[in-house]
């Protein structure tokens, strides 16, 4: 079946400094022809590229979700204010996805990744009745010393407009093995050559300014209310977040099932062979036999039913 893709991007109003209305532009894509549709939020990188231009590249990376779903990735703001939060970045996404139809015939899949998950989780909260299922890889429900340590490091290097030893430093806490020296090469380039390509963020205040609001998320005493099935993903080295956030954010939220992916760091998402099973699985079980579906990605020993009632 053909998979139809599509860059596109979206003028809406937000409140400004002073309470008057401003007008600024959220960036997205959109591929597959499923029947349901699924929203994916982007970590932090999004602060040095937005997803223009990527509906291609993302349609081949994700074929396997475009049979079951009609896939939209969306980028923050383009212009982020100075003291932009997490929580604004989940009413803007809200906003984007009601002018554009997402959810229209009900209740939508939602996958965040890192600091995407940060946002999803404030969807969530915010409109229960809009996510159906929800996924949370590699990401936190509140501030910890590692993630502190190295967004604090990721503000100066940015700061001092060396985005180079930014993106170099972020593929060695992302990745592991041989991955890592390949990985570096080319984070390296992409931190030479990043404002000269499509969606490029030209400077670095922007990513700054994502990354305080990260320092200043803390979902902690309200994800017990969260009422949406979950599966929270994280890797057992994850040198950015931690693994130990994972599984705070699962302890944190009703019924959530947790899986952690062993021996890797916060590049699951890219470097794990089954990370997209498992979320596939997930959002793809009927309704009525998800109460006992089993996680089965290895020995009969490690089977365990799903925790949802």
């Amino acid at each position: 079946m053909e998979k139809r893709f599509r860059n596109g991007e979206i003028t809406l109003s937000f409140p400004g400094s002073g309470g008057e209305p401003v007008s600024d532009v959220i960036e997205y894509i959109t591929f597959g022809e499923g029947e349901r549709d699924l929203c994916m939020i982007p970590g932090i990188s999004d602060g040095l590229r937005t997803v223009e231009g990527l509906a291609f590249p993302f349609s081949l990376a994700y074929h396997r979700y475009a049979k079951d779903f009609r896939v939209f990735a969306m980028s923050r703001r383009r212009n982020i204010p100075e003291g932009y939060t997490i929580r604004d970045m989940a009413r803007d996404a809200l906003a984007a996805m009601e002018e554009l139809g997402i959810g229209q015939n009900g209740p939508i899949d939602l996958l965040g990744v890192s600091q995407g998950g940060m946002i999803s989780q404030e969807i969530a909260l915010a409109a229960p009745e809009r996510i159906r299922r929800l996924v949370l890889a590699v990401t936190m429900p509140r501030p910890n010393d590692t993630v502190r340590e190295v967004l604090s490091r990721w503000i100066e290097m940015a700061e001092a407009g060396d985005t180079v030893s930014l993106m170099t430093d972020t593929a060695e806490r992302t990745f592991i093995g041989n991955h890592v020296g390949a990985y570096r090469t080319a984070y390296g380039l992409y931190g030479r050559l990043n404002e000269k390509i499509p969606g490029g963020v030209q400077g670095t205040e922007r990513f700054i300014r994502e990354a305080k609001a990260c320092l200043g998320h803390d979902a902690w005493d309200r994800l017990p209310s969260l009422n949406v099935p979950t599966l929270v993903l994280g890797g057992t080295e994850d040198a950015i977040v931690s693994g130990e956030a994972s599984r705070e954010l699962a302890s944190r939220i009703p019924g959530a099932l947790l899986h952690m992916f062993e021996g890797y760091s916060h590049g699951a998402f890219e470097q794990a062979a089954d990370f997209h099973e498992w979320i596939l699985d997930f959002f793809t079980a009927p309704d009525d036999s998800v109460r006992n579906m089993l996680k089965f990605h290895g020995p009969e020993k490690d089977r365990e039913p799903f925790p949802f009632s």
